[in-house]
């Protein structure tokens, strides 16, 4: 297991630079009144491709000698990292491949033709996904990118806490959504650094709280194929991403479906801005959880905004 370091975080934020966007921080009166803290919004959903995990893809992407980016790169992904791999391959033009399941949004399949990739249909749980892909890298001998369990997509998460801590200044807390983990190992690999006393929690579904149950058990507690709103957030930790969140994260806080979809809800009315359920589960945990929060700084990154205009989950409300 390759752990990367405070330099790879560093030479990931000269790589990237010209591929990604340093995305805006946003405040919210209303939000910091709901919730007695102040609270930063860390808005990834208007980074490339709508999502941090362009961030961790071009890092990969562009890191990858001549050689052996001609033979092209794939990764299995339910959406956003897929989206984010294509994004980079297609700036860097290389071929990609991504094993997506035939139950992802129909809007991230297209979006990552869109920008170039194959896309290759599984099953909806992490076995298929992964016996799938062995196929696939097994005939092109591309480069595999691990959604999240990759030091040089960690290191490049590990980018946008950086950019939050050199806008706000120290924070008593931040918060990021947890599935792989690889936002959250990037907090982590960043914060452990540059301000070792901001607590890190993560949010999770309660209809996916393996990582939870991870956390609180002491290894690795894997579910095949949960079934959540935040679909971003269905895929199990692995040894890399479990460093990260055994050794810095101070909790994982919990939320229910109803409570990731109103608060998606509340960020899109009261912010304006559109982020996807994946994104919201921050917010949701901090409304459940005040006392945690009340009278702190506290950084919420807002991973991402790629949705389904058409099946908006209070809709089916």
């Amino acid at each position: 297991m390759i752990i990367p370091t405070f330099d790879d975080m560093l030479a990931a934020r000269e790589r990237i630079k010209p591929h990604v966007h340093k995305t805006p921080v946003l405040t919210s009166t209303y939000f910091n009144t709901l919730t007695g803290a102040e609270l930063f919004f860390k808005c990834e959903n208007f980074q490339k491709a709508g999502v941090f995990k362009a961030r961790g893809a071009s890092n990969a992407v562009f890191g990858l000698n001549d050689e052996q980016a001609a033979k092209g790169v794939a990764t299995h992904s339910s959406g956003n990292h897929g989206l984010s791999i294509s994004y980079a391959s297609g700036r860097r033009g290389i071929p990609a491949t991504v094993v997506m399941p035939r139950t992802a949004p129909e809007a991230k399949k297209d979006a990552v033709r869109g920008y170039g990739a194959t896309v290759v249909e599984c099953e909806p749980s992490t076995s298929s996904r992964e016996a799938v892909f062995a196929e696939v890298v097994a005939k092109s001998g591309a480069d595999f990118i691990h959604p999240y369990n990759d030091p040089r997509v960690i290191a490049g998460q590990g980018t946008c806490s950086l950019e939050l801590h050199e806008e706000v200044g120290p924070l008593d807390a931040v918060i990021a959504p947890i599935g792989g983990g690889g936002m959250v190992s990037g907090t982590c690999l960043t914060l452990s650094n540059v301000a070792p006393d901001t607590k890190i929690y993560a949010a999770e579904p309660k209809n996916a709280d393996d990582a939870y149950r991870s956390f609180k058990a002491g290894h690795i507690i894997a579910d095949d194929a949960p079934v959540t709103v935040a679909d971003g957030l269905k895929v199990p930790l692995k040894d890399l991403t479990w460093h990260f969140v055994s050794n810095h994260v101070t909790d994982i806080l919990l939320a229910e479906e109803q409570e990731i979809i109103d608060a998606m809800y509340i960020i899109w009315q009261r912010m304006k801005i559109v982020v996807e359920p994946s994104s919201a589960v921050t917010l949701a945990t901090i409304l459940k959880n005040k006392e945690l929060f009340s009278g702190k700084r506290v950084g919420v990154i807002l991973t991402g905004g790629n949705v389904d205009l058409k099946k908006l989950p209070w809709m089916a409300i």
